[in-house]
């Protein structure tokens, strides 16, 4: 059971926990905890949210009336960069006053549908869906079409449709792929492979897009389709593309997420290859966590924060009756080069025969 105010009140020790959590003073603490003025905003949420970390119970007169429920429509959770939009995406719209539903789709689970009718059941003041149905270039869009209908505010995160009108938020995927395929022909490869999920999804087939353009721009090569392999969004998918890929004499390869990249990582594995020496390899997204991997891997970083903040921005100013873009905000991408790629084992043998051939 989590401690009550009354107890850390009676606590000197507990009360610098929370000013050392927040990096105030005891006083601070104990002005925001019994509700005295003088206190800046931003201290005052600093102040609360270390209660939140530390597992205390906020005091009764703190808890703030929600200014409205949210709902947000995620899917499985087993790749890291949807927890990293869902946490960010509560979090401010806690700040905003807002309570967020968390809605987290699985296979075989509560379908999108679903949960879009338990929340309007609810009463929901607007929803943000997160690579969700909109996305599917094969999907019917009738269902945001009805939200519009009705008067729900909505946004929709990566995966832009023209067939309906709401605030799109997306990571620019074409320039991801410049970025990605710069960075490898600067290494001096040559035969650069991109493993990818579906390409009925908005992102794949952008990704695929701008990996072509990237590929003919670079090294001349108009035959992308053959340096293109399609699986799933999952470390499976990822080992199986890059076995394709390395079948067919790839030395790098681009993935649509970090999940396939840990699978193309290991696909090289299990073939005695070494990654980056013998490999290199790029995921997508810059996943918590995926930066202490065996090796660190280098990634396309989606920004999360900035992205998380325009869409809650967007929502509530709709939720508010302001006026919202009808269009997509697209969100510049970041190459985050750590140790999973390297120079292409042609430009090393090559460099090895120079230095012979001066001797």
């Amino acid at each position: 059971m989590s401690p009550t105010i009354n107890s850390q009140l009676s606590s000197k020790t507990r009360l610098t926990d929370i000013a050392d959590q927040a990096g105030v003073s005891t006083a601070t603490v104990s002005r925001v905890l019994n509700g005295k003025a003088g206190v800046a905003s931003d201290t005052r949420q600093a102040v609360l949210a270390a209660l939140d970390v530390l597992g205390y119970e906020r005091p009764e007169k703190l808890r703030d009336r929600s200014a409205g429920l949210v709902g947000l429509v995620v899917p499985e959770l087993t790749n890291p960069v949807f927890p990293a939009f869902a946490q960010t995406i509560e979090g401010l719209l806690a700040q905003r006053g807002y309570t967020p539903l968390l809605c987290t789709q699985s296979p075989g689970g509560t379908t999108e549908d679903e949960y879009i009718e338990m929340l309007q059941e609810h009463s929901v003041d607007g929803i943000m869906f997160v690579a969700g149905l909109h996305a599917d270039m094969r999907a019917s869009h009738a269902r945001y079409e009805q939200l519009r209908s009705r008067g729900t505010a909505m946004t929709c995160i990566n995966g832009f449709s023209p067939s309906f009108e709401a605030p799109f938020i997306s990571c620019d995927d074409v320039a991801a792929m410049e970025l990605a395929v710069r960075h490898l022909v600067s290494l001096g490869h040559v035969r650069i492979g991109l493993a990818i999920g579906p390409q009925r999804f908005v992102t794949a087939h952008r990704k695929v897009q701008g990996f072509k353009d990237a590929l003919a721009r670079h090294l001349g090569q108009n035959d992308g389709d053959e340096h293109v392999a399609t699986s799933l969004f999952t470390v499976e998918g990822g080992q199986a593309a890059a076995n394709d890929l390395i079948d067919s004499g790839h030395t790098a390869i681009v993935c649509g997420s970090d999940m396939m990249a840990l699978g193309a990582v290991r696909a090289a594995y299990q073939r005695q290859m070494s990654v980056p020496n013998d490999l290199s390899v790029i995921g997508y997204d810059d996943s918590p966590l995926i930066g202490f991997t065996d090796p660190p891997l280098t990634t396309i970083r989606q920004p999360v924060s900035a992205m998380s903040q325009a869409a809650v921005s967007a929502l509530i100013a709709s939720i508010e009756g302001a006026p919202t873009p009808k269009s997509e905000l697209l969100f510049h991408p970041e190459l985050i080069v750590r140790n999973s790629t390297g120079t292409s084992p042609a430009a090393r043998l090559a460099v090895y025969q120079g230095m012979n051939d001066n001797h």
